[in-house]
């Protein structure tokens, strides 16, 4: 039975992506055998189970691989329905959780990215639209905490804490190497006191990084890409 119930996360230390599956594995209880993997030299195993894109993370359990963070995510919740579970039983609920987290992963990831890989001008403006898309946010999720004060535990977390920890939750490493401010608690009031919410908990902070070496990390990605031709 325990062969049958195997779990197997591919990943890498520093991914977001990835980070996203393993502390949803590590919330529900879920025993996993975790591969790192060199993201210069992939596995044959992860070429093998996502052929399409050939990245992480992929979640295989019994033999069968599942690709893409959010696709886990999901998988993950409706597998295993013990607590915590990732999205609101409510269909409306749901929905807006979906709607955020769908928010949260094409708006401000793509537009992070840009400020981490450019510098002056074009960096600027990526900074201001940062700005912009976290001031919607913060008026978008008021809803989801009426009273003001998130509160987070083990057992409420779900998918877009999970998500929005994934991209900002090491924001003093990211604000620390490319020297700029991004989660403002005097501009965005609610998301600093949901990230620090999240960032208390123990099994996140079992999760997260090192900050040290994080920084170090993200100061060589920086470093490449300003390098590399536009």
């Amino acid at each position: 039975m325990e062969e049958e119930n195997k779990v197997i996360l591919h990943g890498m230390w520093a991914s977001p992506f990835s980070k996203r599956v393993e502390l949803a594995l590590k919330l529900k209880g879920i025993p996993f055998e975790y591969v790192e993997e060199d993201l210069q030299n992939k596995s044959p195993q992860l070429l093998q189970y996502n052929p399409v894109h050939k990245k992480i993370p992929v979640l295989v359990h019994n033999g069968k691989p599942i690709a893409e963070s959010l696709v886990i995510l999901e998988y993950i919740d409706e597998t295993w329905k013990n607590s915590p579970r990732l999205l609101p039983k409510d269909p409306y609920k749901r929905a807006k959780v979906r709607f955020w987290t769908s928010f949260v992963q094409q708006q401000l990831f793509d537009t992070m990215f840009t400020v981490t890989k450019t510098e002056g001008e074009a960096q600027g403006k990526a900074v201001k639209e940062v700005s912009e898309k976290l001031q919607v946010l913060e008026e978008g999720i008021k809803e989801l905490f009426p009273n003001g004060n998130p509160c987070i535990d083990s057992q409420n977390i779900g998918l877009l804490d999970i998500v929005i920890l994934s991209l900002f939750g090491p924001h003093k490493a990211q604000e620390e190497v490319l020297g700029i401010k991004i989660i403002d608690p005097e501009k965005t009031p609610l998301i600093f006191s949901w990230l620090t919410a999240i960032n208390q908990l123990t099994v996140v902070n079992e999760s997260t990084p090192p900050h040290d070496k994080l920084v170090a990390l993200l100061k060589f990605l920086r470093e490449n890409s300003l390098k590399s031709p536009a």
